[in-house]
């Protein structure tokens, strides 16, 4: 077995090139996304985040997701140490035209949001026999 030691990250903001219209720091959540034989799944950490604070949506073609803290909740905090940085966040995702976007799901727990994007019919693999 490999052991590999896993080294902290901290949130990655915004840059220049991915400006807001809106105040106050933006940032951009570690995201995985896998493919299953059903559909493609988005896994993003927001720790912090209610389920109604959060922004999903898909146009033309664009999957957003943004999420809003209370950081009122953070302002009496004096940390000692802290990798964690407070704000809003926000990802774009180009989603591929194969997306069944009315049955897209999104569930929120243990700081993890999940995003189902299942695939349309004609992009399920089909089973052909042989004769």
């Amino acid at each position: 077995m490999i052991s590999q030691e896993v080294a902290p990250r901290g949130k990655r903001e915004l840059t220049q090139a991915e400006e807001r219209t809106e105040a106050g720091k933006f940032f951009s959540p570690y995201t995985d996304i896998h493919e299953t034989d059903r559909a493609v799944v988005v896994s993003m950490e927001v720790p912090g985040v209610d389920k109604d604070a959060l922004d999903i949506q898909l146009e033309k073609g664009v999957l957003t997701v943004k999420g809003t803290i209370d950081s009122a909740k953070y302002e009496s905090l004096r940390p000692i140490y802290s990798e964690y940085n407070v704000g809003n966040f926000v990802r774009t995702f180009t989603v591929s035209t194969k997306i069944d976007s009315a049955r897209i799901t999104a569930n929120v727990a243990d700081g993890v949001l999940t995003v189902a994007l299942p695939k349309a019919a004609e992009a399920l693999a089909k089973r052909i026999s042989v004769n």
